[in-house]
Formats: C-alpha cells, structure tokens, sequence
C-alpha cells in the first residue's frame, strides 16, 4: 500500500544545509553561536543552491558582499511593491533608504545625513549621562529588570527627544517600533501578530500623516523638522519618506542599542573578571564600545541580493543569488580576531567589526551608539559589585534583533 504524502517521512536533509537552516530556528534563539560554529564548519562560505543562496560566515568574505555594488538591499520588498502587495507594513517599509540602492539610496541618506550631524550627536553626552544616571539612582539597593528600567527606556528617550517627539508619546513609540522590529526579524508569523503589526503601522502612518507639512509650516526643534526642511535638487522628502525614515531612525535608534546594554552587561559579568576590569578602565572610550558591539553583535544577520555575479570566497556566484551574512559569526572570526569568544576590553582591532555592517549602508547612527555606549558603561563602572540575579536569561523570539526580554540585577 502506498502511504499518502502527508504520511511519508521527511526527506533527510544534508548536514550543511542542516545546519544553516538550524541557525534561522527557534533553535538559535538561546545562544547562537554554537550553531554559526558548526554551520562555519563546512566552510567560511557555504552554498545553499536549494535555496537559490550561499551563507556567509567569514568575516572577510562578507565585508566583501556588503561593501560591493552588486550586493542590492530589500529587493523582497521592492518586489513585493512592484506586485501589489501593499499592505500597510510594506507601505511603511518601502520608503525606508535601508531598502533602496544606488541613487535612490544615496538620495534618501543624503538628505538624512544632512539632518543627523555629528553636532547633534555630540550634544547628547550630557543628556544620556544624566538620564542614566538618574535611572540608575532610582534602582539603588534592590533588585531591578536592568532591561525595563534602562536598557529600553534610555535609548527611547534619547532618540524621541532628539526627533523632537513628545515625551507624552514614548510608550507608543516604543510599542510602535518594537512592532518593527518583530516585522523585521521576528520568527513569530502567527496571524494575531502580523494583525498586530499592520494596526501599529496603520497608527504610525495616521501619525505621520500630516507632519511634513506641519512641520515645513511651522518649524519645530529637533531633526523631524530638520529632515522636513532638507532639500536637494530633486527636492525634500515625501511625506511616506520622512514617516518611514524617521521610524527607522527610532527603530533602529533604540532597538540595537537596547539589546547592546543589555546583552553586555550579561556578557560582562559571565566572564571572569571582565567587571572588575571595567571598573579599573581609566577611560571608557571606543575601543571598549566597539569590543561589545564585536562580541554581541546587536543585528546578527542580514541579507543581500545579488544584482550582478560576485565572486566570493574563490567561487563565482550569479545575479539573483541571496548572501546570507551571519554578521555575528564573522564578528567571532579567528582569521580576524584572535581569542575572538572572549571579549578583551582593549582589543587593537575591535573597530573592524561588522555590527554596524559595512559600506554604502554603514548604520547611519554609528556615532550615537558608540556614545550611548561609552556612557552607559562609564556610568555602570562606578557599581563594582553590581550583579545578574538571573539563572536563565530570556531572549526575545527574533533571530535577526537578538537582545534580552529580562534582566535581573543588583547594584
């Protein structure tokens, strides 16, 4: 008798395909970094043709891929557009520059480098110190969720107040955005979910409806209004494009930041002596920012299309493949960083991480991270006895935007 298909036996996989497909499961959601270990074992850059694909552990093959022309970001989304599936998270996704090449690319950041300066970045040390310390303050001589009460709300707060957003509106722009973030790297496809995420899209794009205009009509402190008022010879931003770029900056503003502060006080303290060490740093500088942006990889994936044939890793792969770039895997590359699953607090080459990926879409709020960064931890340095209570860290469910949900500590 012959059994119905339903009924058959999975096919069994091969080991290398096996293993990557491991590294995008629920699997990795507790600690990934095993799985990129033995997904890397079959080499630094592994094919996957069932896949129309090729994953890329190494650190210098995907420095490669994000720095060449041929490597096209958000190209399923540019598609999906093209084919009149328009619902209302594609809507606010399309117009993001993190989705866009060549010119068009160029076009959007340009206008939003214009409004995101270096100045502007500076003038925030003395107000991210102050908030931290304040929160700290607040959680002196008791247990506290060190990710409730400031890894999320310090990010938060500083990139809505440098938008020139309402305080009033932190709480749902943090709901807003961590709605993005599931959008962009979330495993939980569930129906509930995805109704959540088109409502939360649907709200942000009423919100920002109007705010170009308002704001070219009446100009208002903060970069909305300077990206409202950017202009080039093709013109300001649309209205779609100032909505999806700004929530881009506070998605991505807060987001990668959060998971960073979280997930390097956890990393800290599991390593012996790392705490002690840091307390004993005379300058919390770059250096160390970059050590924990290596060793936690905020973002640990990402992708490209390609648009013309790229050779990588001494094989030459065809336009229309997709590069899988485990950024976290090569950020633990022993070819490029030695020791490279240990954090070392004054590693000479820290810098030449990729979390903030690489070339033409080099995160744009590189500088506020690394000031973020610096502050924080400068801040934290000052509780040598401060300790995680937790036995088993819970991780949100979303492989891409890796951070905790929870931390328990004490100062």
């Amino acid at each position: 008798m012959t059994l119905p298909e339903s009924m058959l036996p999975e096919p069994e996989l091969r080991p290398a395909l096996a293993d990557v497909q491991a590294v995008y499961s629920r699997a990795a959601l507790p600690d990934p970094y095993p799985l990129y270990e033995r997904a890397r074992s079959h080499g630094q850059v592994v094919p996957v043709p069932e896949w129309n694909a090729v994953a890329i552990f190494g650190h210098e093959e995907a420095s490669q891929v994000l720095r060449s022309p041929a490597a096209l970001s958000g190209q399923q989304i540019g598609q999906a557009v093209e084919v009149g599936q328009v619902s209302e998270a594609m809507q606010l996704l399309a117009p993001m520059m993190l989705f866009h090449n060549g010119p068009s690319h160029a076009r959007l950041r340009g206008l939003v480098s214009a409004a995101f300066t270096p100045r502007v970045v500076a003038e925030q040390e003395e107000l991210v110190r102050g908030l931290v310390r304040e929160m700290l303050r607040a959680e002196e001589g008791r247990p506290f969720d060190l990710v409730d009460k400031l890894a999320v709300p310090l990010p938060v707060a500083v990139i809505t107040g440098m938008l020139g957003l309402s305080k009033d509106d932190e709480q749902q722009f943090r709901a807003w955005t961590q709605s993005v973030a599931e959008l962009l790297g979330g495993i939980d496809q569930s129906p509930e979910l995805m109704a959540r995420i088109e409502g939360d899209a649907r709200e942000m794009r009423a919100y920002f409806r109007d705010l170009a205009g308002d704001l070219r009509a009446h100009p208002q402190p903060g970069l909305l209004s300077a990206l409202a008022a950017a202009e080039d010879e093709e013109g300001r931003l649309s209205s779609a494009e100032l909505l999806a770029n700004a929530v881009l900056l506070l998605a991505a503003g807060h987001e990668t930041t959060s998971n960073l502060i979280g997930r390097g006080v956890l990393a800290l303290q599991e390593q012996p002596g790392a705490w002690a060490e840091l307390a004993a740093l005379p300058d919390i500088g770059n250096t160390l920012a970059d050590e924990l942006l290596r060793f936690t990889s905020p973002v640990q994936l990402t992708g490209r299309a390609l648009g013309a044939p790229l050779e990588i890793g001494g094989q030459m792969y065809p336009a229309g493949t997709h590069t899988m770039l485990l950024l976290a895997a090569a950020n633990r590359d022993e070819r490029t960083f030695t020791d490279a699953n240990r954090l070392n607090l004054t590693r000479a080459n820290a810098g030449r991480h990729l979390a903030f990926a690489s070339g033409p879409h080099y995160c744009l709020g590189a500088s506020l991270a690394r000031l973020e960064t610096r502050v924080v931890f400068g801040e934290l340095a000052r509780y040598p006895k401060l300790r995680v209570l937790e036995q088993t860290p819970q991780y949100r469910p979303n492989i891409v935007l890796r951070g905790l949900s929870k931390l328990m500590v004490e100062l």
